[in-house]
């Protein structure tokens, strides 16, 4: 991206969080719908590759059906947006009741053990939004990692909107942030991960919907060096102002193999968690990148290469 294209983008963001939470509700979400409908319509690369994912996940969809449900992706990708350029504007009782949360004392019982928890989730519905009812809700802060976005103002932007909601956030660089997450958790504090997307060479292979993709090492290698439970947690929109999401089950270590042998076998149960939650709220899953391995190739990519 050229430094011109860096300015614009951070001015357009700084457009958003200065102007959308300034709207009543319904027009944002009225304009988030429009601008939705309108980049779903040109049927750009990242709509092309939202379709391509939801075909792995619903294998039995007509092309009609992929359209419908990359067209709901599109507007829950925006309610996103919109949710959370306005967040900052929310009250503390807007955000208590914009999530309502199933099998939450699995978060709760684990806080209460002392033990650390971490919590990692796909990119569904809007963590954030989850995030702010963790600290406002339950009263507890929590750490998370931003990758290094460019411009460098853009990043400051992020960090700067989560830790307003409560968040501490770390860079996501070098080792230095597993390191600080390991402490927080050995003092019995929480942190969130975002996991389900890692093409480094660090990424864990795991089968997901029948094909081989990468996932972080990280919350697996977290809870085996400090002794925290692993939630894995999956989120979704219902039609109504209010988001839901389920904390599922914790993932345990198990009790024999390798430190990587773990590594695997966890990671490939928190592939399991996500993909059940993606398979029931697809429209809400908000992949529009590439993820599997077998579309690395750009030769099969034509949409993606490079002009």
């Amino acid at each position: 991206m050229s430094g011109v294209q860096e300015r614009i983008t951070d001015a357009l963001y700084g457009l958003g969080w200065g102007t959308v939470k300034k709207l009543p509700e319904p027009v944002a979400n009225r304009l988030g719908r429009t601008i939705a409908d309108a980049v779903w319509r040109k049927r750009g690369k990242g709509v092309l590759r939202l379709e391509s994912n939801l075909a792995r996940v619903v294998p039995d969809a007509t092309p009609q059906r992929l359209r419908q449900l990359s067209r709901a992706g599109m507007r829950s990708y925006l309610r996103y947006w919109m949710e959370s350029f306005r967040l900052p504007a929310w009250s503390k009782d807007r955000i208590r009741e914009g999530f309502t949360p199933q099998d939450v004392h699995h978060l709760t019982d684990g806080l209460a053990s002392d033990k650390g928890v971490i919590l990692a989730l796909p990119h569904m519905g809007n963590y954030d939004l989850a995030g702010a009812w963790v600290t406002t809700k339950l009263e507890t802060p929590f750490t998370t990692v931003a990758e290094r976005l460019k411009p460098e103002t853009l990043y400051d932007r992020f960090v700067a909107y989560r830790e307003g909601l409560g968040m501490e956030v770390l860079p996501h660089t070098g080792g230095a942030a597993f390191g600080t997450l390991a402490r927080r958790l050995r003092d019995g504090g929480l942190v969130c991960l975002v996991a389900d997307r890692d093409l480094s060479a660090a990424g864990v292979e795991v089968k997901f919907f029948g094909e081989t993709t990468r996932m972080p090492a990280g919350p697996a290698l977290l809870a085996q060096q400090t002794g925290a439970l692993l939630l894995p947690v999956t989120l979704w929109y219902d039609g109504s102002p209010i988001m839901r999401g389920r904390v599922h089950p914790p993932i345990d270590v198990p009790e024999t193999g390798t430190r990587a042998e773990k590594t695997s076998v966890m990671t490939q149960a928190l592939a399991d968690a996500f993909a059940t939650g993606i398979a029931d709220h697809p429209e809400d899953w908000h992949m529009l990148q590439r993820l599997w391995l077998s579309d690395l190739d750009p030769a099969k990519n034509p949409e993606e290469r490079p002009a």
